[in-house]
């Protein structure tokens, strides 16, 4: 599984996710302007993000399936 493309792709999709998520815990701890005009925005950053991991992973799952 390691040698598929689309396992990359995954993994990256996932640390993307993982990027936006601390992004947002650091501006949310801080605080401050840039938090009160972003959060919601990093918010759904992160969510769109998050679906498109969980998109690749699935597939990757279910290409895996059929081999």
């Amino acid at each position: 599984m390691p040698n598929d493309p689309m396992f990359y792709l995954a993994a990256a999709a996932a640390l993307v996710v993982l990027a936006i998520l601390l992004f947002g815990i650091g501006t949310f701890a801080k605080g401050g302007e840039f938090n009160r005009r972003n959060a919601n925005k990093i918010m759904r950053w992160r969510i769109m993000a998050q679906f498109a991991a969980v998109v690749l992973i699935v597939g990757l799952a279910w290409l895996g399936a059929w081999r």
